[in-house]
Order: C-alpha cells, then sequence, then structure tokens
C-alpha cells in the first residue's frame, strides 16, 4: 500500500454545515491502525491519521478508532512528509513525529510541541459508518 490515496468526489450532506461537504476519502480499513497517509483536499495535501488507542491507555477510548487530520506540509523541513511521521500520545493528546526533524505537532490543535509560535492547519474529519470523510474547505 502507498502512502497516498486519492479521494472520491462523493458528497454526503451535513444539516449542521450546510455550505460545505463531507467529501470521502477512503474506507477506514485502507488506513493501517496507527499510520498514517496523505489525501488530497482542494489541491492540498492532507495527512490523515487512523488511531487505535488501547483501552489500557485511554480509558474514555477503549480501543475504538479515531481519525485525525493536519496538514502534511512539515513547516520546517519544507517537505510534504507528516503523514509519514511516528504517531505518540502525552496526557491524552495525540501528536505527530516528522519523519525529517522530529518536531511534534499536536493532531488536534496543530501546534508544535518544541516551538510554540509554529501551529499547522488541522482538518476536520470523521468516521461515517466505514469511510474516512474530511470537511470541505
Amino acid at each position: 500500500m502507498t502512502n497516498s490515496i486519492a479521494y472520491k468526489s462523493e458528497q454526503t450532506s451535513d444539516l449542521s454545515n450546510a455550505k460545505k461537504a463531507w467529501l470521502t476519502i477512503c474506507k477506514i480499513a485502507d488506513i493501517t491502525k496507527n499510520t498514517g497517509v496523505c489525501a488530497e483536499l482542494n489541491g492540498k495535501q492532507v495527512a490523515i491519521f487512523h488511531i487505535q488507542a488501547a483501552s489500557f491507555s485511554r480509558a474514555d477510548n477503549c480501543g475504538e478508532s479515531e481519525v485525525k487530520a493536519i496538514c502534511n506540509l512539515d513547516p520546517f523541513a519544507k517537505a510534504n512528509v507528516l503523514s509519514r511521521g511516528l504517531i505518540t500520545e502525552k496526557n491524552q493528546q495525540y501528536y505527530v513525529a516528522s519523519p525529517l526533524l522530529k518536531q511534534e505537532f499536536c493532531l488536534d490543535s496543530g501546534q508544535c510541541q518544541q516551538d510554540e509560535t509554529v501551529v499547522i492547519p488541522t482538518y476536520k474529519v470523521r468516521i461515517n459508518g466505514d469511510l474516512v470523510q474530511l470537511m470541505e474547505a
């Protein structure tokens, strides 16, 4: 499996976001647990991570899958590589460490752990049935 998935142009409506649509990217089974893939959304690379927490690690998750999405561009290395980074957990938050220069970015906020002045974009993402969907920007 490659690290890049071309999204399908399927759209589903969501009443809370009437002007935006959820775009189907792939099936959740297409993303290996606790890894990331890269998808294109409106000409930008987005890193999507499939996280399955161990039940002993996060009692509130009990091992259920969840997805997170951030910009794939590492602002320090100026390369689209974050989807290949190592997922870590600290204080019940998930981070990805850049595979190049090792800066860590929060998967919820985009905040860099090593330089608080750097924040990368995050994206709304969900699992809908067995589909991974990104909110259209």
